[in-house]
């Protein structure tokens, strides 16, 4: 015998929630002015019922595709994943699909994408990286915001980490442990997130009257690098009564990874002679390091989420513009402390 059941209507749920179907469209699509109970009773009535809204005539109605291009440039999705994800979540909660695209640092590939991207109708863009350095914007007729990676044009939309506020917490840490000979080791020179943490911890340490041990060390974000400049720190200011530094401040958690296992191999207690800090809480190297990393987290997650916000925001047509950072913060494990 054929089956006679039919799909359930829109005018199924209404009738079960006892409202019209305009209410019932308001409600599930969250717009209009409702009552909470009303919009709680039309939901109610849509799940016990198993109605699934028609996505094609919702996209009809609004003239809007109910999706957005997350177009990254990252090939190892170190920085960019986080970001994405936290897009993704709160894209998600507004019923608003992700498309992932990803160009590998490659100028033709991304317009390639971004092509694509515009093809299929998105609503809007989120443009990310694997770095802060700012970048050339795109050019198209979507609202776009950037994350992690700002765009080089103030007026665009951009939500970075505030990686000045991350390296002086790390400085007020070990100040408030009473360290007082505190060393920088970084990464590349070059980069803009090297040059901010190291500027704001110089600062900070000058603003307690102290300054830096040493010169900043610049090398790349590796962990045999954090190995070499231990090494260099060790030769450059030795004294009979140990190390001329009581912490190292890292610009990465595989430098301080790298620092923390040359100076144990060297015979320095971490954190009995020298404390140390890393920076990112990337868990595979600050949970792995011995012992475990002391770092600050950038909180990429959240600042995808941001960057999703504003991106509906822009979409609903009340678009933001310029730099807005995020605040990270400091996650103390046993580099700094045996408490």
């Amino acid at each position: 015998m054929a089956s006679t059941s039919r799909p359930v209507r829109i005018v199924d749920v209404a009738a079960l929630a006892g409202v019209s179907p305009g209410t019932v469209s308001k409600a599930l699509n969250n717009t209009g002015a409702l009552r909470a109970s009303t919009r709680e009773r039309v939901c109610e009535a849509a799940e016990r019922l198993g109605f699934v809204p028609d996505g094609s005539a919702r996209t009809l109605a609004s003239r809007r595709s109910y999706s957005v291009g997350l177009l990254s440039s990252d090939s190892a999705g170190r920085f960019s994943i986080p970001v994405m994800l936290g897009a993704e979540n709160a894209l998600a909660a507004g019923q608003v699909s992700a498309l992932l695209a990803t160009s590998r640092g490659d100028p033709v590939r991304e317009q390639h994408h971004v092509r694509a991207l515009l093809g299929r109708r998105v609503d809007g863009i989120i443009v990310t990286g694997r770095n802060t350095e700012p970048r050339r914007p795109i050019d198209v007729p979507v609202p776009v915001v950037y994350a992690y990676a700002p765009s080089q044009a103030d007026g665009d939309a951009s939500v970075v980490p505030d990686d000045a506020a991350g390296a002086r917490m790390a400085v007020a840490h070990l100040l408030a442990l009473g360290r007082t000979r505190v060393a920088l080791v970084t990464g590349r020179a070059d980069r803009h997130s090297a040059q901010v943490r190291v500027n704001a911890a110089r600062e900070a340490l000058r603003g307690a009257g102290l300054d830096v041990a040493g010169e900043p060390l610049f090398g790349e974000w590796t962990e045999r690098w954090g190995r070499q400049a231990t090494d260099v720190l060790l030769r450059t200011s030795a004294s009979p009564e140990g190390p001329g530094f009581d912490a190292i401040m890292c610009g990465s958690d595989q430098v301080a990874r790298g620092v923390t296992d040359r100076l144990r191999e060297r015979g320095c207690d971490v954190p009995g002679q020298v404390a140390v800090t890393g920076y990112d809480d990337w868990d595979v190297m600050s949970l792995a390091s011995r012992p475990p990393l002391t770092t600050v987290d950038p909180r990429l997650e959240h600042l995808g989420r941001r960057a999703a916000e504003l991106l509906l925001d822009a979409i609903e047509g009340q678009p933001h513009h310029g730099l807005e950072l995020v605040p990270p913060r400091l996650v103390v494990r046993a580099s700094t402390t045996d408490d």
